[in-house]
């Protein structure tokens, strides 16, 4: 009876420690969650606190960074405004290309065509023909020419009479003239030139009669001109010349004087484009 009222008191103990036992064992694993969690978090915090602490190192190396550059920069800034260098050798210095007044004009070749107003006696007639000339600069303000022009032929009708007779005779005329002088040109740094030119020479006729003659043989049928010869001419005149670069326009004129028994005067007017070399 004894042993049986003792097992029961231990069965009875046993169902009241049970419940103590069981809480006991569900609070343990609560703490090694808590424990793990807490010692998972601690690398993460560490990891955190080693960033935050890498930042401030990073932020500087780069403000060291950007420090140096800028150093560098106005080092090189410096320099370069402080350095000065050395001017070159006279010697060596090429000089400009304005300084050469000579280039593109050792002289200038033209073709022309020329209107001729031919007055001799107090008659006019109108001439036109073509010409050439060349010219070589002495200076850069002084030119010799050398021209040679000519004229298309033209006719003269005259008339004469006896006092029994008229008679009427058609005469050819046909002038070439070749002059040579100088030339005087101003404004030669630019592209527009004026000039003045004093030329002498030679004017030459040549004549061919034909019509019906009567009675008197006539002769020296144009007055001012006779038959075919030769004269001395003097040509007094002026121009101007526009270029780009080599090619440019001259325009001339003046008065071409021949003698012949007296002096005659003849308006000259010549155009033509003009290479300069």
């Amino acid at each position: 009876m004894k042993r049986f009222v003792v097992l029961i008191g231990l069965c009875f103990s046993f169902v009241l420690t049970l419940p103590s036992k069981c809480a006991a064992q569900d609070h343990q694993p609560t703490m090694h969650l808590s424990t793990a969690t807490n010692q998972s978090a601690a690398p993460q915090t560490s990891t955190v606190s080693e960033q935050a602490a890498q930042l401030p190192s990073t932020a500087t190396s780069d403000q060291a960074t950007q420090s140096s550059t800028d150093q560098s920069t106005q080092s090189s800034q410096y320099s370069s405004s402080a350095y000065q260098p050395p001017p070159p050798d006279s010697h060596q210095q090429t000089p400009p290309a304005q300084s050469n007044r000579f280039e593109r004009d050792h002289g200038e070749i033209e073709a022309f065509a020329e209107y001729l107003r031919f007055s001799p006696a107090g008659s006019t007639t109108n001439y036109v023909g073509l010409g050439g000339l060349v010219g070589f600069n002495a200076h850069p303000n002084l030119a010799l020419e050398a021209q040679m022009s000519y004229d298309f032929a033209r006719n003269f009708s005259t008339s004469t009479t006896n006092g029994v007779t008229t008679t009427f005779t058609t005469t050819s005329v046909r002038p070439l003239v070749g002059l040579f002088g100088p030339k005087l040109q101003f404004g030669t740094s630019g592209p527009v030139r004026v000039f003045v030119a004093g030329k002498v020479g030679f004017i030459d006729f040549s004549t061919n009669t034909s019509g019906a003659v009567s009675g008197t043989s006539v002769s020296g049928a144009v007055a001012g001109v006779g038959g075919s010869g030769t004269h001395l001419a003097v040509y007094p005149g002026g121009g101007i010349e526009m270029f780009a670069n080599w090619l440019g326009l001259r325009l001339e004129a003046g008065d071409e004087v021949y003698l012949n028994n007296g002096t005659y005067n003849n308006l000259r007017v010549t155009a033509g484009p003009v290479i300069r070399f």
